[in-house]
């Protein structure tokens, strides 16, 4: 029987050899994750999405080379690499991913996480970026989402990566439009907080419509 042979789309070099910042948190963010020349087959293959939500991997279609990125995200290699890389233990966590394509008025609000998380690491597949809005921060308080310590477009082949705390504050100035991501979490591992954060999520999407009913 024919089996399609499968080529490595991480680059996992650059992100071996990409520094951890620990300033306000600890993050690290590599600008070309993605190996040379399969960008634009991920581009191709990256699911159609027409409406402003996260939409679980099984819920959509897609091309068989984002397929094969996802298969290498919940890979064991993978996700040693991350656990190395922050100095965590990730053997028993659950792993969610999401993909999202339109940004709402209502995205980018300063906050950071569900405390079930562990490690958040977002994947973005934008050809180009022009916008002043949109580009993540790694902010300071959680009040100010112009005192940041970093600032990233979200360009094609970019990932980052952050472990969650108390002080893990991130956003982006608000955007409208098409800004194409893909999010990878490890939760903690038992049922308590996977419910929980599933329940905040609920709660996030609600409080969304609610308030655009009154604008």
């Amino acid at each position: 029987m024919w089996v399609r042979s499968v080529s490595v789309i991480l680059n996992y070099k650059a992100l071996d050899e990409v520094p951890l910042q620990r300033d306000p948190y600890d993050y690290l963010v590599v600008r070309e994750a993605i190996e040379p020349g399969t960008m634009k087959e991920l581009i191709r293959d990256y699911p159609k999405i027409d409406i402003p939500a996260n939409y679980p991997p099984q819920k959509l279609n897609y091309g068989p080379r984002f397929a094969d990125l996802l298969k290498e995200l919940d890979s064991d290699r993978f996700q040693q690499l991350v656990a190395s890389k922050f100095g965590v233990d990730l053997g028993e966590a659950n792993k969610t991913i999401t993909v999202r394509t339109l940004s709402e008025r209502s995205d980018g609000n300063i906050h950071t996480d569900h405390w079930s998380k562990i490690i958040t690491l977002l994947i973005y597949f934008n050809p180009v970026w022009e916008h002043e809005s949109g580009r993540f921060r790694v902010l300071r308080s959680s009040t100010d989402i112009d005192d940041y310590a970093a600032e990233i477009p979200p360009l094609a082949g970019t990932l980052l990566a952050f472990r969650r705390c108390d002080h893990s504050y991130h956003g982006y100035r608000r955007f409208e439009g098409e800004r194409r991501m893909l999010q990878m979490s490890w939760v903690r591992p038992n049922r308590f907080a996977w419910y929980a954060q599933q329940l905040a999520r609920l709660g996030t999407h609600t409080a969304k419509r609610v308030s655009w009913l009154f604008q």
